[in-house]
């Protein structure tokens, strides 16, 4: 009678990328830090408001709470790389290098809009920027990050792909079909797994069997990292270490940011599933730019600079918002435009 066979762990020998540290910023960058985050915070709040006034239609998903991810990673990326990321995309975009009046006149459906009112909250795009989406489909956008990691790799551009996935989404089964395929062809990807803590309304240990998720790649080979996704430091230090990892042909990497959000899984969501005293709580120990506001102090900068950042950032984010509030609609003939690409 055959006996059953008990699965071997990892070689112990097995590469392993090492264990990321906190970056180490100047006042300088820890500034640069602060702005960006601010940005995506006082531009998702403004984004809310719109919403509520009906200039933005659809669905709505705000990143407020999780900025430092966004920030962390994409500030170790260079011109050769790209990013794709789901529908809670607004922060990513900023991040790219577009313009906060195209990304606001594309939430409200304008012909400025940076896809030309085309694409709204959720499916925003730009080519140009390196930025592949915006995509509404939950783990869509993981397969096509393999796709660009193979672009990136057949062309030899020296680009690696950052994707940016839920904890609901790390559910589905087209990520693991493209975990399996970047491994087998070593395709420099860095698959990040956006954990704030809910899918929606169920909380991820009641939706994951492993709520480990930094794991799930293991059992095709790929090495992951839990990150606090709370402290761009943190967060910074993972990317470069992702970096090395990738761009040294190793194959793809997983990183897990334990982050949060503060508001509901989108602007129709009243979030019932959670407590106001456990999103408080996250607020007052955790949160990412009050973080970094305590370091900038250290290094000496005082409230009164902070708050010309803060009147600058909100004028900029206003002026983006009167853009888009005034700025023409889509011509009714753009429906049939960027529809068909005829190749000949």
């Amino acid at each position: 009678m055959a006996t059953a066979r008990i699965a071997e762990p990892p070689a112990s020998n097995r590469e392993r990328p090492v264990e990321p540290e906190p970056y180490r910023a100047s006042k300088e960058e820890l500034l640069g830090f602060y702005e960006r985050m601010l940005l995506i915070r006082r531009f998702e709040e403004k984004a809310g408001q719109l919403y509520g006034l009906g200039l933005i239609g659809g669905f709505c998903h705000l990143y407020i709470g999780q900025e430092a991810v966004a920030v962390g990673l994409q500030s170790a990326l260079s011109e050769r790389d790209s990013v794709i990321t789901g529908y809670r995309d607004h922060g990513h975009m900023l991040l790219s290098g577009i313009p906060p009046t195209d990304v606001m006149a594309e939430l409200t459906g304008r012909a400025a809009g940076i896809s030309k009112g085309k694409g709204g909250s959720m499916h925003m795009f730009s080519v140009e920027h390196k930025f592949y989406g915006g995509h509404g489909i939950v783990g869509a956008q993981v397969s096509l990050a393999s796709g660009l990691g193979f672009a990136h790799k057949y062309r030899d551009d020296g680009g690696v792909a950052l994707a940016y996935f839920g904890d609901g989404a790390a559910n589905q089964g087209q990520v693991y079909e493209s975990f399996n395929m970047a491994e087998l062809w070593k395709l420099p990807v860095i698959f990040v797994i956006e954990n704030n803590q809910y899918a929606m309304g169920t909380s991820v240990n009641r939706a994951s069997a492993e709520d480990q998720l930094y794991r799930r790649g293991e059992s095709f080979r790929i090495p992951g990292l839990q990150v606090d996704g709370m402290d761009v430091l943190a967060c910074r230090g993972a990317a470069e270490r992702a970096l090395e990892w990738v761009r040294g042909g190793k194959g793809p990497i997983i990183l897990e940011m334990k982050t949060y959000r503060y508001r509901g899984h989108s602007m129709s969501d009243p979030a019932k599933y959670r407590s106001r005293e456990e999103v408080q709580a996250v607020r007052d120990k955790s949160d990412p730019i009050e973080l970094v506001k305590r370091l900038l102090d250290d290094h000496g900068v005082k409230e009164d600079e902070l708050k010309k950042v803060e009147q600058a950032i909100r004028r900029q984010v206003n002026e983006a918002a009167d853009f888009a509030e005034q700025t023409p609609e889509p011509a009714p003939g753009e429906l049939y435009t960027d529809v068909l690409v005829e190749r000949y």
